[in-house]
């Protein structure tokens, strides 16, 4: 008996709360490069939520994209609530934040949502690491171990800002445990910062269980390329049933 599966697209995209390179907050063009990639499932980093100045972007992303939504705030930005965001066109039965601030370095966190895809919960952690060394260490450490926490079992995928642009420390720890997506494998251009003229590889993607990644894009269209500081990260999925 052939297996059952299920293909989707997750995207990941630090989205520097909407201010694209030419110094202009837009989040209806960041909302149009997401649409673009026709995702199914978005980990979003560097939001603006709701505050005395109104909705928060997630909102307005979630609206143009016919998705739902959940935040995990790390801290406030001018006095609105400001952090991580995973969207879905699937239904989220569940979401969480694991705190990973650092001593009194900026506090961050790695969200997760599980996410029931038809036949299957998938967990997906959001992530955004310090720009710190010892920082990050500290961070893939206990990202690790919430990860792999026995009591969340089923298939994983774990992406987002990692700040690590070589094979360092936080790195080597994850991929110790975890799938890595090579995206040498996919693209011959992997760099994802600065947006316009991308020189660093800061945005990743593990996984584990039952989960192949077919393919990574890299969204380089025209709005893509001043948006956001970053370029938005996709990869097509098969989860096995």
């Amino acid at each position: 008996m052939a297996s059952e599966f299920t293909r989707f697209r997750v995207v990941t995209y630090n989205v520097h709360r909407c201010r694209g390179l030419d110094r202009l907050t837009r989040v209806d063009r960041v909302a149009e490069v997401i649409g673009a990639l026709e995702p199914d499932i978005v980990a979003l980093q560097e939001v603006v939520g709701a505050g005395p100045r109104g909705q928060g972007q997630a909102e307005q992303i979630g609206a143009f994209l016919g998705m739902g939504w959940v935040m995990a705030p790390t801290r406030h930005f001018r006095r609105h609530l400001y952090g991580n965001v995973i969207l879905s066109r699937w239904p989220i039965v569940h979401h969480t934040n694991y705190d990973l601030t650092w001593k009194t370095c900026e506090s961050r966190g790695a969200q997760r949502a599980d996410i029931d895809t038809g036949g299957a919960t998938l967990h997906l952690y959001n992530v955004h690491l310090g720009t710190a060394l010892r920082e990050r260490q500290y961070q893939a450490g206990r990202l690790a171990a919430f990860v792999h926490d026995h009591r969340v079992r089923g298939p994983k995928i774990v992406l987002g800002d990692f700040n690590e642009w070589t094979r360092g420390l936080a790195t080597t720890i994850l991929s110790r445990t975890l799938n890595s997506v090579d995206l040498g494998r996919f693209l011959r251009r992997r760099r994802t910062y600065p947006g316009v003229f991308p020189l660093l590889h800061l945005d990743h993607i593990y996984y584990e269980g039952n989960l192949e990644v077919e393919h990574v894009t890299l969204g380089r269209g025209r709005r893509a390329l001043v948006a956001s500081d970053h370029l938005p990260l996709a990869a097509d999925v098969r989860l096995t049933l």
